[in-house]
């Protein structure tokens, strides 16, 4: 009896893995039409998840920026959910925490996720409170300002930080799960040291 050669193996986790990757984060964005404390999103972990895992640099760039956009749109259709320029801000910071996620190609374990994790909330708090110190009317556009804006935003920086905390392990540990239970995963980088 003839059984598939090691390519087949190879051939398979190429298709499978980035449909399961895309999932993940699909799931994660989607919590965001789940009643949930200001801040406390999946924004950061996918994007984060997504850079550290797709092979592809688009597809790392491009399926979180999809997963947000899709739930972004259902925000919108349900609750009228505003789309205007911080979207865009947003989705910056998106990009930018793909970047911090490609850093980890190789070599994804609790360090890195923890350290990285970190830099994007921060990043994420430093862009979008200064867009909103730029662009809305709520603070005078002064250095007094600014910090008046900064300093009214840091409760929600704490929830950012527990959202970063739980879906990081949620998307990077349940895919560690899932790489031991199913073999066609395995493809670079594992993250066997995250469950270690």
């Amino acid at each position: 009896m003839m059984h598939g050669s090691p390519s087949d193996g190879s051939r398979r986790a190429l298709r499978v893995r980035p449909l399961v990757l895309f999932g993940l984060i699909l799931g994660a964005a989607l919590f965001r039409l789940l009643p949930h404390p200001p801040n406390f999103t999946p924004i950061g972990a996918m994007a984060l998840f997504g850079g550290a895992l797709f092979g592809s640099r688009v597809a790392a760039l491009g399926f979180p920026l999809l997963a947000m956009l899709l739930s972004d749109l259902l925000l919108w259709w349900a609750f009228g959910w505003p789309l205007g320029w911080m979207t865009l801000v947003i989705y910056a910071c998106i990009a930018l925490t793909v970047l911090l996620g490609l850093g980890m190609r190789g070599r994804v374990g609790f360090a890195p996720v923890v350290s990285r994790s970190l830099l994007s909330a921060l990043l994420f708090f430093l862009v979008t409170n200064f867009a909103v110190w730029v662009g809305g009317g709520l603070y005078s556009h002064d250095w007094g300002g600014l910090l008046q804006c900064y300093a009214a935003a840091l409760p929600f920086f704490g929830n950012s930080l527990a959202a970063y905390a739980v879906f990081g392990l949620a998307l990077f540990g349940g895919f560690a799960l899932l790489q031991r239970r199913f073999p066609a995963l395995r493809s670079a980088p594992r993250l066997s040291k995250i469950l270690a």
